[in-house]
């Protein structure tokens, strides 16, 4: 199947990100109200599975996004179960849950493309026919990517116990139409399932950390208030999904100390970003608050939305989810692995300790607070602080980089319009195309005190590199 391109108008996608506190006082209401309309009736496995999932998917630090449009597909279901899992569920940073939407997606798209046989393939290619069941070969790829086999590990063994009984009634609810086409379906996606796991066993994960770099201007140490340490420094070490190292996703690197160009980012941040700032606007401010958050958990929302507010089928989605997200996980590894190359200070080390930096140019504040601070408030927990990890390059741009790219590059413009509503800062922000979305978080970690301008611009060129390299050695159609 080819690439389904949007209409040069843009169409607005409605995309709500809604908060586990507001789910949670939403599920009663909406639990009693479906109650009352089945009343009488009755359901097949699916569409109950599907009712039980929307009202009980609910985040616990972050917000995830759910599509307002009623189409769904086996593609979209299975990528918010995974989102639930990875996210809520085993509470997964966003580089870490960067590599997990990567395996399940993957594996997800060979399945698909096993049957429809339209692209190359991933990893793999098991034998099928062209009547196997696609919805089950995605629902049977995911759930075994997450929960893994007697003699495989999957990502997330534990939650077997939640998961299998979702599957069951899923895959229950699927037609076997011609007979034996929904069995046939479930081994292809575990052929899938087991490529992917098998491939990604020794890649690096949860593995050595990064050499802490000494005391020195210019160099990154824990930051106040919470002085944490990185939760995933490994990341970086990751063998990528794409490219051939991460190393090839090099950055030039933040600015000299001495230099002109690192004072003018030093004095933006530290005007713009302050937690005090007299010139950021209520605007900014908003950006700043509404763009913290779990990225991958919010773009995989969007995909989803597009999916359906696109018309896209099973063998298009399958194919947008597994380019976004594996472009998204060398995105991470790409730039934690440069995190640690550059190991840069965060703008709140540097303002406090300017007097240390050899730029004339910097004046020094020694009670400097971001945007990014425990008093500012937000709709959400956790608490706004400086992230725990080097400045340089941004994590955020990484990702919204590899993602916007993306999205471009799948759908062929980059004008289709998204209004998106953070539960993070309750506001709803609007973008008529997807390049609007990059550009503002490139300034929104500015605006939020909490990186320097390059860090973001070179993240953001990182992000595009591996959706570019993408583009041209992966996913080519078969003729």
């Amino acid at each position: 199947m080819g690439v389904l391109h949007a209409q040069a108008s843009p169409k607005k996608i409605s995309i709500h990100l809604i908060t586990l506190l507001a789910v949670s006082r939403l599920i009663p209401m909406k639990a009693n109200y479906e109650t009352q309309k089945k009343k009488g009736t009755t359901m097949n496995p699916l569409t109950q599975f599907k009712k039980i999932l929307t009202l009980l998917i609910a985040p616990a630090l972050v917000a995830i996004v759910l599509p307002t449009v009623s189409r769904a597909d086996a593609v979209t279901d299975w990528n918010l179960i995974a989102s639930n899992a990875i996210v809520v569920t085993a509470l997964q940073p966003p580089p870490v849950s960067a590599l997990s939407f990567a395996m399940v997606q993957g594996a997800v798209y060979d399945a698909v493309n096993a049957i429809d046989r339209g692209h190359q393939p991933y990893l793999a290619q098991p034998p099928s026919n062209p009547t196997d069941s696609k919805e089950a070969a995605t629902a049977a790829a995911a759930y075994r990517v997450l929960v893994g086999f007697d003699d495989l590990l999957g990502l997330f063994p534990s939650q077997q116990p939640t998961l299998q009984p979702q599957y069951d009634a899923y895959i229950a609810g699927l037609p076997d139409n011609p007979p034996g086409s929904r069995n046939a379906g479930v081994a292809i996606g575990e052929a899938t399932a087991r490529a992917m796991l098998t491939n990604r066993q020794n890649d690096g994960r949860f593995g050595r950390s990064p050499t802490p770099y000494p005391v020195a201007p210019g160099i990154w140490r824990p930051t106040p208030p919470n002085y944490a340490s990185d939760p995933a420094p490994w990341v970086g070490n990751v063998r990528p999904f794409l490219v051939p190292s991460a190393e090839m996703l090099r950055t030039d690197g933040p600015n000299a100390l001495t230099s002109a160009a690192y004072a003018e980012d030093f004095n933006e941040v530290k005007e713009l970003g302050s937690l005090y700032s007299t010139t950021r606007t209520a605007d900014q401010t908003d950006a700043a608050i509404f763009w913290q958050g779990h990225a991958h958990a919010l773009f995989n929302g969007i995909f989803r939305t597009l999916a359906a507010s696109q018309g896209l089928d099973i063998v298009d989605s399958a194919r947008l989810f597994a380019m976004e997200n594996l472009a998204a996980a060398d995105a991470a590894i790409g730039c934690w692995n440069d995190k640690y190359y550059w190991q840069f200070w965060r703008p709140i080390t540097a303002i406090r300790e300017a007097d240390t930096d050899g730029n004339p140019a910097t004046e020094p504040d020694p009670t400097w607070l971001p945007l990014f601070d425990p008093s500012t408030p937000v709709c959400a927990l956790p608490s706004l602080v400086t992230p725990p990890f080097p400045d340089h390059p941004s994590g955020h741009a990484c990702a919204t980089g590899a993602f916007v790219h993306t999205l471009q590059n799948f759908f062929g413009t980059d004008k289709i319009a998204v209004s998106v509503f953070s539960g993070k800062s309750c506001t709803t922000r609007s973008f008529e195309r997807f390049s609007d979305m990059l550009s503002e978080v490139i300034d929104a970690r500015v605006w939020a005190g909490i990186h320097f301008r390059t860090a973001d611009v070179q993240g953001s060129v990182l992000g595009k590199k591996v959706a570019q390299y993408l583009k041209k050695h992966y996913f080519q159609p078969v003729h």
